[in-house]
């Protein structure tokens, strides 16, 4: 440890945070079919989701040795390229997960990585193959695989199913989920976790802490563990809503098929040493969960959005890294100026998203702005609301509205006659 500089401990922490809003934006892959369903509470959710997270970081370091020794060349990689490159990946999951868009944490590291690493030391610095097989080549098979899994599961699942509208059934489906919900998120640990224990072991590289092509220390294991766990257990609640309600409609049946679908492509790219996205493999299966029940729509306007932010992650994400290490090759005042940038932005998307707040009340609810409308009813009525109560039929005879109604009549004088030779009405008692 007596290699630890001021730069690298301020790179591991910074890799640290990116860690952790990995975490909240990742929580929607696993539980947010599971809170959308009812199967579990939200906050039970994401409290079972952080645990298994934590669990998973410890059982393999296979995506993470992809990335500490894969993606770009370790030998002459200097710290700051790190720094930078995390600094593009923090901003782009701030501001997706500020828009509700499931976008890629995994791709965001990467393209960070990719654009720092041009910057620092030209194209040579980028292993392409590398990048073609293990980021690039995953990223489409995995939503495609992922997706006509969970259709063909969804299908299999209401053909078998007599009565798939059955409380029992739907009952028993929950558990499932519960279940398949929890192996999403051993498999997230297992793959998202490790490629902050990759971005921090070569950064120890870099240092010359570690020899090129070792294993992540215990301790990096730990700590990028219990970063997503926090994370995690923050709650992604904008992403969980996009998943849970604006992808498609879903049923218990539909959610088990599709985090089960989900999780065993997760768990397969894992062993293999792929670094995919998880958020891209479990979006592909709600959607694929969604056309696989009968009358199930996705709505694609959702969708459209999603492939657009999936697009886009590894070259903005790249510009942003590219540009952070522009600054730090300048010197000390420019790895300052990165700092307080990635400070700056991250708290003016945090203040943004504070005007139309998502919590664990109103993740699930079918319109965000309920409880100010709850607060406008006790205005006095305006011009529109007067109108639709105008085309209003009345209430049945005898109701307590009927009675009001009644009562208000009584009080108001009537309108006189159309014909002006008519003496005027009487007014009305007052009451």
């Amino acid at each position: 440890m007596e290699h630890i500089t001021l730069l690298l401990a301020i790179v591991v922490v910074t890799a640290l945070v990116f860690d952790f809003t990995n975490g909240f934006h990742d929580t929607a892959n696993a539980m947010a079919t599971t809170i959308s369903t009812g199967a579990l509470k939200p906050k039970t959710a994401v409290a079972m989701s952080a645990v298994l997270n934590l669990v998973g970081a410890f059982l393999s370091v296979e995506v993470a040795k992809t990335i500490s020794g894969g993606i770009i060349n370790e030998e002459g990689i200097r710290t700051e390229v790190i720094f930078a490159a995390l600094v593009g990946a923090i901003l782009w999951n701030l501001l997706t997960w500020l828009l509700g868009l499931p976008s890629s944490s995994s791709h965001a590291l990467f393209g960070g990585l990719i654009g720092a690493a041009v910057m620092s030391a030209g194209w040579s610095a980028v292993n392409g193959s590398t990048i073609v097989t293990k980021v690039l080549l995953p990223a489409v098979a995995a939503p495609i695989v992922a997706g006509l899994a969970a259709m063909v599961a969804t299908k299999l699942t209401y053909r078998i199913n007599a009565a798939p509208e059955a409380k029992a059934t739907a009952k028993g489906f929950r558990a499932g989920q519960i279940a398949s919900a929890g192996l999403v998120s051993l498999a997230h640990g297992t793959n998202d976790a490790q490629k902050t224990m990759g971005i921090i072991t070569l950064a120890l590289v870099a240092n010359g802490v570690l020899l090129p092509g070792a294993n992540p220390p215990v301790w990096v294991i730990a700590s990028a563990g219990i970063a997503i766990a926090l994370g995690t257990y923050l709650g992604g609640w904008r992403i969980i809503r996009t998943m849970g309600k604006g992808l498609t409609d879903l049923q218990p049946q539909q959610g088990f098929a599709a985090q089960t679908s989900a999780a065993t492509v997760i768990l397969a790219s894992s062993h293999l040493g792929f670094s995919l996205s998880t958020t891209q493999s479990c979006s592909g299966a709600v959607m694929g969960a969604g056309l696989g029940r009968k009358g199930g729509v996705v709505r694609w306007s959702t969708a459209t959005r999603m492939f657009a932010a999936w697009g886009l992650t590894l070259p903005a994400a790249g510009l942003v890294g590219a540009g952070a290490e522009f600054l730090t090759k300048q010197g000390d005042w420019g790895i300052v100026t990165v700092a307080v940038l990635l400070i700056a932005g991250s708290g003016v998307i945090w203040s943004l998203s504070r005007r139309k707040p998502v919590d664990q009340h109103n993740v699930t609810a079918d319109d965000l702005d309920a409880p100010a409308a709850a607060a406008a009813d006790a205005e006095p009525a305006g011009v529109v609301t007067t109108a639709i109560a105008a085309v209003t039929p009345p209430p049945p005879a005898g109701s307590v509205a009927a009675v009001k109604d009644e009562a208000l009549k009584t009080t108001i004088p009537s309108p006189g006659p159309t014909d002006p030779a008519a003496p005027p009405a009487a007014p009305a008692a007052a009451v």
